[in-house]
């Protein structure tokens, strides 16, 4: 599984902030409908139960939000980035910056887990999220996101 395989380039937006966790998941969900023709509000439902679970923020000011949709065929990814980070309940209770969404079918278990895997593998290392950290045209923010990929495969 490749980053592109799961995040189109309009699937990654920069916003210069937003008021809570739960505003984040309503520019969520209307990104999930503009790249998925996914309904926001159900989007928005399904992250809001996942993380009532236990926070998706992984520390270092990333966030991993992530649910399971009987209406999505196969995983996807939204990526968002925030200039203001905000307060999101992370483990290492630091606000987030970089929030990476994955959707996710209702059986789609290890496909969700390999994504999970890929994500977190990707934003745990700390020159991608210097470089997100520094750009803000999504179009760059998508080639940091992928660029590894390609990388990996030479």
């Amino acid at each position: 599984m490749q980053m592109s395989q799961i995040l189109p380039v309009d699937g990654v937006k920069m916003l210069a902030s937003t008021s809570s966790k739960k505003r984040l998941f309503q520019d969520l969900g209307d990104l999930a409908e503009s790249c998925y023709d996914l309904v926001p509000p159900r989007v928005v439902e399904a992250l809001l139960d996942r993380e009532g679970l236990g926070p998706t923020g992984v520390g270092h000011g990333v966030a991993l939000p992530h649910a399971r949709m009987g209406e999505v065929e196969r995983v996807r990814g939204l990526f968002i980035r925030l200039e203001k980070p905000l307060e999101f309940d992370s483990i290492d209770r630091q606000p987030v910056d970089l929030i990476f969404c994955l959707l996710a079918p209702g059986g789609a278990g290890v496909e969700h887990l390999k994504a999970l895997a890929l994500v977190s593998r990707t934003l745990r290392d700390a020159g991608t999220c210097a470089k997100l950290r520094a750009n803000s045209d999504p179009a760059t923010l998508h080639a940091i996101l992928t660029e590894g990929q390609a990388i990996q495969a030479a």
